[in-house]
């Protein structure tokens, strides 16, 4: 069951509450040489972004890290300044850690309430803390999660083998918080057995353990992508915004149906061009290469070959939407002028936005389509062809450049 922040009716509040951040871990796959709780994000060991959140929270009492024995020196150098208690060294597994941990707080006086933390989860926020803390009665642990949303596969020797049902499936995350001596209890219990978190440990001692709303930032650190997401946290990049130009005319011939903005649109005439002659799209095509600097659509579908005879103007207008995406680019705004005396264009607008926002993959407020007339002046205002104008905005991360 998932418990709403709050204390459960008839139950005394705990005065204290002691934070255990298991930190005796080897884990490598973060690369380079060090355990990943003392590689750095945003300048700093993720154990300190970790321990910082704790120290801050007003209903946690104590902080108490486990460590591997090697990683003293590295241990120092992460938390310098923060004022915490000599740290507990660690055991050979997880579960030896913990107990180690749990013993150090019984000899400082047992608190009331434990939370025990996996110190590589950097970004545990006040309120999962504050929900699991609210959870914990006496006779009760608990544990942010999340319920499983993807399909489950069981799988052998690189094949599917089965579907595994996810209903009522939960991600456990951590802290997940003890009424203390019923969890040392069970740890001591445990000795020797190989568990996958505490509140496994709990729950073979026979204490119940309630879920609370966990949340999909308080993300465990296990590998290289993972630093880079934390990295992107601390430190998200800068935009810059370039704006880019289309222009296109082109003539009547004889026909039916004019391609506008991707609609076909019945009329006395059709356009004339090397491909399906769409002056919409080709303007906002070359508007959005040039917001990224690519040059025009003639550098990439030239009217000399043959290949594009006829081709839907689609396929120019997709290419240099995924040549932006390649580059980390997100188009942010689209507007479209239309020049012409017939067809009017007010009639097919929401159509037409609809066409570029689905080609592009970009939401429908981003696609603006105006229709314009030259008060019958010029070769426009005569109806011997449709002009087109674009103005394309992109945003780029500023390294871009």
């Amino acid at each position: 069951m998932i418990l709403e922040s709050g204390k459960p009716l008839g139950f005394k509040l705990m005065s204290d509450c002691a934070a255990l951040l298991v930190a005796a871990g080897r884990g490598h796959r973060v690369g380079g040489p060090l355990p990943k709780q003392y590689a750095k994000i945003g300048g700093q060991a993720v154990l300190r972004h970790t321990a910082r959140h704790f120290l801050a929270h007003p209903r946690i009492s104590t902080v108490i890290v486990v460590i591997h024995p090697d990683d003293i020196a590295l241990y120092e150098d992460a938390v310098a300044g923060l004022n915490l208690p000599a740290p507990v060294m660690g055991g050979a597994e997880r579960q030896d850690s913990v107990r180690n941990g749990l013993l150090r707080l019984q000899d400082m006086g047992a608190p009331s309430k434990v939370l025990i933390h996996d110190a590589v989860r950097p970004f545990v926020a006040a309120s999962v803390i504050s929900a699991v803390i609210d959870a914990v009665t006496e006779d009760t642990g608990a544990l942010p999660a999340l319920p499983v949303a993807d399909t489950l596969k069981r799988a052998d020797g690189g094949q599917v083998k089965a579907t595994v049902d996810r209903a009522g499936l939960w991600r456990a995350q951590t802290p997940q918080g003890f009424p203390f001596a019923p969890l040392l209890a069970a740890h001591r219990a445990a000795a020797g057995s190989v568990l996958t978190d505490d509140a496994a440990v709990a729950e073979a001692a026979g204490l119940a353990v309630a879920l609370v709303a966990g949340s999909e930032s308080n993300f465990k650190i296990t590998g290289p992508d993972d630093m880079e997401r934390a990295e992107r946290i601390l430190n998200p990049p800068s935009w810059i915004t370039r704006v880019g130009t289309g222009f296109d005319v082109h003539a009547f011939e004889e026909g039916d149906t004019a391609m506008i903005c991707g609609v076909a649109i019945p009329h006395t005439h059709k356009l004339a061009g090397h491909s399906d002659a769409d002056v919409g799209l080709h303007a906002l095509t070359d508007a959005l290469l040039g917001a990224a600097g690519k040059g025009d659509i003639g550098v990439y579908f030239p009217p000399s070959d043959a290949k594009w005879r006829g081709a839907a103007s689609d396929i120019f207008l997709k290419a240099a939407g995924d040549m932006i995406a390649a580059d980390g680019g997100r188009i942010e705004n689209l507007d479209i002028t239309i020049i012409c005396e017939t067809p009017k264009v007010g009639p097919h607008r929401e159509t037409m936005r609809a066409r570029v926002a689905e080609i592009l993959g970009i939401p429908l407020g981003r696609v603006n389509i105006k229709g314009k007339t030259t008060e019958k002046l010029g070769f426009l205002g005569r109806s011997e062809g449709i002009a087109a104008q674009a103005v394309a905005s992109v945003t780029y991360p500023a390294l871009r450049d």
